[in-house]
C-alpha cells in the first residue's frame, strides 16, 4: 500500500511538474492543480497509512493524528484559491495580450 501511494505521489508530482513547465497557461493551471493534489496526498501520508484504528481517543486504544488531518483540509482549500486565481490570471492574460502563452507573445 506505501509503494502504491508513494508512485502516486510520484507520478502526480512529475505529471505537475512536466505541465507546469508548458507554455500555456491552461497546462499551468493543470500542473499547479495535479502539484497540489500530490502535496495534499504527502501531507495525508504524514498521518501513517493504517486501518482499524478508531479516529477518537478510546481508553488504551491508539488514535489517529488530527493534524495532517487539518494540514490536509488547509491544503485544499489553499490549493481551491490558487487554482481560482491561476484562472482568473490567466483568462486575464488571454484578454489584454489575444494569445495564451505564458509570455504573452506568440512564437513561431
Amino acid at each position: 500500500m506505501e509503494a502504491a501511494f508513494a508512485l502516486t505521489i510520484g507520478v502526480l508530482t512529475a505529471c505537475g511538474l512536466f505541465l507546469l513547465l508548458r507554455a500555456r497557461t491552461f497546462t499551468v493551471v493543470l500542473g499547479l492543480t495535479l502539484l497540489s493534489y500530490a502535496v495534499t496526498l504527502f501531507l495525508l501520508s504524514m498521518g501513517r497509512l493504517v486501518t482499524g484504528r478508531p479516529p477518537v481517543i478510546v481508553d488504551g486504544a491508539q488514535y489517529a493524528d488530527p493534524v495532517p488531518q487539518a494540514l490536509v483540509l488547509t491544503a485544499i482549500v489553499i490549493s481551491f484559491a490558487m487554482t481560482a486565481f491561476a484562472i482568473v490570471l490567466s483568462l486575464r492574460s488571454l484578454g489584454l495580450s489575444g494569445t495564451d502563452h505564458v509570455d504573452g507573445v506568440e512564437r513561431p
